[in-house]
């Protein structure tokens, strides 16, 4: 089967969150298992090509004002992989993916609409998928087009497909006059397709045009169905229940593993954890806390800083665990309210806390090696993966029961033993503070804490496994077409 994946982002092209790791590291798992898989993203400032080659000379995209002419690169892959990237500097040799520090850049429509048809026409000339796998609003028009504008092109006849909700939060929400503007007709414009409170809404026309759907944890695909976490589209995804999916991310071991980490001051496993020790020595002097007792608990974070973190908690109870006999390690940026606060709490008890305010892979990696709670208290959680990384380092998350934290984290149960972290239901400071103390107080018995450590550790959160049902996806999308066809 030939799945061709359409994203905004994917590592080691380009990268701000989870869907780049996402669309970097599933096409491997899927050309493993013997498929065709090409990925179109678009050709930022910073994308650095191997083997640079233009294999699409020039490609029109009408605009209503103008016409623009883009061209396609391509590049080394891996086996069974094919990368393609969308040229067209007027709108991607810019310094940010999809905006500034200001704010989105204000023609993300024409920038994204142009990457969608380019993707379109290129694969007339590059193989017409069986499938298009597409992933969030940046991709969403790719459905929308296949199914008016070129629903009568014979080029597409066979072809499914498939869309990834990664985040709900991000919807492309523009003004009406951009339709004409995209050449897009004023039919969409209506409350069963594209419109959404008077807006346009990109990932609405993906959710009502696509195939199947899918999103990136079983809870998380029953929590987009209500008020709380639809963010007004709701009632569209119940409507679309039967064709929409839960399939939890995975996880590219060959690049998160104690045994193998480059990063890491030592490798070590479930039969032997003797060099976590070492991490975590090793990860209290990179926050300047070499001083501070080895002994006493480590809690992680990595994050990027904003209310659908958690962060709004943690500031709730911040001076009492700041009482406790505990060391914390925190890296990441986002909100400069959430940065003030942890910066302020380094300059308050510098002896016990440490704060970095950016993003570093290295340090990532050392934070999950060397700390001994992992700490994930989300607002709403799609997938998340650093929990999923601190279970094969033996750092014991600490998460509240929401999207993938709640379906990959079962609570430990003194009793039996079995477990891999601690979750909490309420969003409340008060929740948090307790399963905090619980963890605190089971990191005493050392005995159950390596249990409780081993216990993640065997955990198999692999994309071999997830690529699996992806594959049931795009076959029931074939079967679909192939009805439709003998109808």
């Amino acid at each position: 089967m030939h799945i061709a994946f359409v994203a905004s982002e994917c590592v080691p092209f380009s990268k701000t969150g989870g869907l780049a790791d996402v669309v970097g590291a599933l096409p491997r798992a899927l050309a493993a298992a013997g498929h065709e898989v090409s990925v179109y993203i678009p050709h930022y400032r910073h994308t650095r090509i191997s083997e640079e080659r233009t294999v699409v000379q020039s490609i029109t995209v009408p605009f209503d004002d103008r016409y623009r002419f883009c061209s396609i690169l391509t590049g080394a892959g891996y086996p069974g992989v094919r990368f393609f990237f969308v040229d067209y500097p007027a709108f991607f040799d810019r310094d940010g993916l999809y905006g500034t520090a200001s704010g989105d850049f204000p023609d993300n429509a024409e920038r994204f609409a142009l990457f969608g048809r380019a993707v379109l026409e290129a694969s007339k000339v590059l193989g017409v998928p069986d499938v298009f796998h597409c992933h969030d609003w940046q991709a969403a028009l790719v459905p929308v087009l296949l199914r008016t504008q070129y629903s009568e092109d014979p080029a597409f006849r066979d072809a499914g497909t498939v869309f990834t909700i990664h985040n709900m939060g991000y919807q492309g929400l523009f003004p009406p006059e951009i339709l004409p503007l995209l050449m897009l007709p004023w039919d969409l414009f209506t409350i069963a397709k594209m419109e959404y409170f008077g807006n346009v809404n990109f990932l609405k026309g993906a959710l009502v045009y696509s195939d199947m759907i899918t999103t990136v944890s079983r809870k998380y695909s029953q929590e987009i169905q209500t008020t709380e976490f639809g963010f007004g589209l709701e009632g569209v995804l119940k409507d679309r229940a039967p064709n929409l999916a839960g399939i939890l991310n995975g996880v590219d071991y060959d690049e998160w593993n104690p045994q193998t980490d480059k990063f890491i001051a030592a490798h070590y496993s479930a039969e032997d954890l003797s060099g976590k020790r070492e991490c975590k020595q090793d990860l209290l002097a990179s926050f300047g806390l070499g001083e501070a007792d080895p002994n006493l608990p480590v809690i992680g974070v990595v994050s990027r800083f904003a209310a659908q973190k958690g962060f709004d908690l943690i500031g709730q109870i911040i001076d009492r665990l700041a009482l406790e006999e505990v060391l914390i390690t925190v890296l990441g940026s986002g909100d400069k309210l959430y940065e003030e606060m942890f910066l302020r709490l380094a300059r308050r008890l510098p002896e016990r806390v440490g704060v970095r305010v950016a993003y570093d892979n290295a340090l990532a990696h050392k934070v999950e090696a060397g700390a001994d709670m992992f700490l994930m208290p989300s607002r709403y959680e799609p997938s998340g993966l650093s929990q999923l990384y601190s279970l094969k380092y033996g750092t014991v998350p600490i998460v509240r029961a929401t999207g993938g934290l709640d379906d990959t984290i079962d609570p430990w149960e003194a009793r039996t033993k079995k477990g891999t972290g601690f979750k909490f239901q309420e969003y409340s400071g008060e929740a948090l503070l307790r399963v905090i103390h619980q963890a605190l107080q089971l990191y005493r018995d050392q005995e159950s804490w390596q249990r409780l450590m081993r216990n993640g550790m065997s955990k198999d959160f692999s994309w071999r496994v997830s690529g699996r049902e992806y594959v049931r996806v795009y076959e029931r999308v074939r079967q679909q077409h192939a009805q439709a066809i003998l109808v």
